[in-house]
């Protein structure tokens, strides 16, 4: 992979406008920032969220606050701790996130 045509800058993210997305169980807040075909995002998933969808797409994820759980279309799961992250290739597993607690992440796709 390389990062192309993404000039040096700085994200406040508290002024990145949020855009909701309701889960089949609470919701998760967007702020994003797209750089030529680089998705950055910081993501808030509500207490008791669970995606509405099963996401094929790759995804380096960073936990900045609280937990979430990846479920595996195959079965498994995988708790994602404050402090942690995953990474996850394109067409690597369909996955699916939830939270009892809500989580903060940085995620790159």
């Amino acid at each position: 992979m390389e990062l192309r045509e993404i000039p040096f800058s700085i994200t406040d993210w508290a002024s990145v406008p949020a855009e909701t997305y309701a889960g089949e169980r609470g919701h998760a807040l967007w702020r994003t920032r797209q750089f030529g075909e680089i998705r950055v995002r910081l993501v808030e998933y509500s207490p008791g969220y669970l995606a509405d969808h099963w996401c094929a797409k790759g995804h380096i994820i960073f936990c900045v606050k609280g937990g979430m759980t990846t479920d595996l279309m195959d079965g498994r799961s995988f708790p994602l701790k404050e402090g942690q992250s995953y990474q996850v290739g394109d067409n690597d597993g369909q996955h699916r996130s939830r939270t009892e607690t809500g989580a903060l992440l940085f995620i790159v796709d």
